[in-house]
């Protein structure tokens, strides 16, 4: 989903730990408020809305398209399948995962083989094994460049997924014992393995029921 910065004048009549700044005249504006990790928990609990933390700046999540909804439930059945009978389980986009000390980001899924370990009062998943991305147009370069960072950062991953909701292509970053692996596929028949789950998503169950729509 795509994350816009979240600035101080559109929260200041629902939280009370923020002060509106006074507006600047055109062109100029005025700076981003920095956040403590304490004041984003708070802004998350207060408003009930989920945020990307990034740094001190906070970013809103916005909703998705028919595709990305689509899709993301799409390989989350699929996987959910394989993995019902193993220590595996996957967690949707509700599952706030930390990259970082002052970094924590929402994937569109996230799975993890074994017990999951959980931090801020269960709301963050410190260990997950594969992460899953459902490309939106404005965030296409932030989930293959910074996003890939940070998710690399995290020691218990092993694979990266990152699925393109416009046109049939797939990305699969692995970590192996050499480094990390890239692969990426474009054919309706091809299959994604997925060894951090002992298990394959068929590109055709990704794309299953999806119009894609031709430039």
């Amino acid at each position: 989903m795509d994350a816009l910065p979240v600035e101080t004048d559109a929260v200041a009549q629902t939280s009370p730990q923020i002060e509106a700044v006074a507006p600047l005249s055109f062109p100029e504006r005025p700076p981003l408020p920095t956040w403590t990790v304490k004041q984003y928990f708070a802004l998350e609990e207060f408003t009930r809305t989920r945020f990307e933390y990034l740094d001190g700046q906070i970013y809103v999540m916005t909703g998705g398209t028919n595709n990305h909804s689509a899709i993301k439930m799409n390989a989350a059945v699929e996987i959910g399948r394989q993995i019902r009978e193993s220590q595996c389980s996957l967690r949707n986009s509700d599952m706030r995962v930390k990259v970082g000390d002052r970094r924590y980001i929402y994937p569109d899924l996230s799975a993890v083989c074994g017990p999951a370990r959980l931090d801020d009062n269960n709301t963050t998943l410190l260990n997950p094994v594969l992460v899953v991305e459902v490309l939106s147009p404005s965030a296409v370069a932030y989930d293959r460049s910074a996003k890939l960072d940070f998710y690399r950062s995290i020691p218990s991953v092993r694979a990266y997924l990152i699925i393109d909701q416009h046109q049939i292509h797939v990305e699969l970053h692995s970590r192996t014992a050499g480094g990390w692996h890239w692969q990426t596929f474009s054919d309706i028949h091809d299959v994604v393995p997925l060894e951090a789950l002992a298990g394959r998503l068929p590109l055709s169950e990704i794309y299953r029921g999806i119009t894609i729509e031709r430039a």
